[in-house]
């Protein structure tokens, strides 16, 4: 897990008054530019879709119809794109219900696997074994924990970590807020930007490959719960591997 610099983080009163009102021109053109897009392709020509902070650099690659190539692209055709963030079903606002992160192929590739591979091992050599002669019980609670394990990650990975609308109006600077020069944007103090997703998030903490996506406000308590959730399969599995171990040490 690694976590990443802000970047460029300015606060309104030390920015050149030229400079504020160059980038936020700047962000008028983009909007401007989605705004018409949306239009034409919303349905009876409405919109009103929330506008998210986004990397500038991302933005301009849109607007120059010259979007980043990568395997997202090819894997996340049907997903609405947000910098590295892809959004696979949201409300008619915009809101994002279901999100996939930058590093959602080593959560599928890897921690998947290895959570269902190591537990499988178990359950067949261990758990279901009747030479072992475990009571079943121990069995249903082995299960029930991994079937938590799995559910928690996906409220990890598959949720919104927090991202944040777009704030042009420097009146929000003299809230205490923040001026962000990757995303062209205002931003609270427990707002982060993060390199990898390519977004602004609020309550931004870490970058964690295992889960596929960025932490934060959203997701941070099913993050936790995910970690204590982990932890005490590790700690259940390694018992068990023991426990067959001794017991056969014991028997000979």
């Amino acid at each position: 897990m690694e976590k990443y610099d802000v970047g460029t983080n300015i606060h309104p009163n030390e920015l050149e008054s030229d400079h504020v009102e160059e980038c936020l021109e700047q962000m008028e053109e983009i909007e401007n530019k989605k705004e018409k897009d949306e239009h034409e392709n919303s349905p009876g020509g409405q919109s009103g879709r929330k506008e998210y902070a986004v990397s500038k650099r991302w933005e301009r690659q849109i607007l120059e119809n010259d979007p980043t190539k990568d395997y997202h692209t090819y894997f996340c055709f049907c997903a609405r794109r947000l910098g590295n963030m892809f959004i696979l079903l949201e409300k008619s606002d915009g809101r994002p219900c279901i999100v996939a992160g930058p590093c959602w192929p080593f959560c599928m590739g890897v921690t998947v696997p290895l959570i269902l591979g190591i537990s499988a091992l178990v359950c067949i050599f261990i758990l279901f074994n009747n030479t072992v002669g475990l009571p079943l019980w121990v069995a249903y609670i082995y299960i029930v924990i991994v079937g938590l394990v799995i559910l928690t990650l996906f409220m990890v990975s598959c949720r919104d970590p927090g991202l944040m609308e777009r704030v042009t109006d420097p009146e929000a600077g003299e809230g205490g807020w923040f001026w962000n020069e990757q995303v062209g944007s205002f931003r609270p103090p427990g707002a982060l930007y993060c390199r990898e997703c390519e977004v602004l998030i609020e309550g931004y903490d870490h970058l964690c490959p295992w889960t596929g996506t960025g932490i934060g406000h959203g997701n941070m308590l099913a993050f936790k719960a995910f970690v204590v959730g982990v932890n005490l399969l590790c700690y259940f599995s390694i018992a068990l591997v023991c426990f067959v171990l001794l017991d056969g040490l014991v028997s000979e």
